[in-house]
């Protein structure tokens, strides 16, 4: 299947791609090399073949999901750069600190 000059043009156009002539001529016969390909892909009889949406089984290789007891505060908080009252502290993203936000 040959593809026209205007079939590659109109495929840019809706892709968006602004093409050279040369990319146009080269990409003409590139696009058509692909379609013959697939039509002798096409030409092979796969009633018996089931569709695929994935070649090898797939299987969840997830732990099961348990219930644990949490790490205590102390230990949660021991490496963190800052802390207050229990809590990580953190800089103002917006501008505002928490002492400007409490007043």
């Amino acid at each position: 299947m040959r593809l026209t000059r205007e079939e590659v043009e109109y495929v840019a156009a809706l892709a968006r791609l602004g093409l050279s002539e040369a990319e146009i001529t080269r990409l003409q016969d590139q696009l058509s090399s692909i379609l013959e390909h697939i039509a002798a892909i096409d030409k092979l009889d796969t009633e018996a073949i089931p569709p695929t949406a994935q070649v090898i089984s797939v299987t969840n290789v997830m732990r099961p999901d348990v219930v644990t007891d949490s790490l205590p505060r102390e230990a949660v908080l021991e490496n963190a750069p800052r802390q207050s009252e229990g809590f990580f502290e953190v800089h103002a993203i917006l501008g505002t600190s928490v002492e400007d936000a409490s007043s």
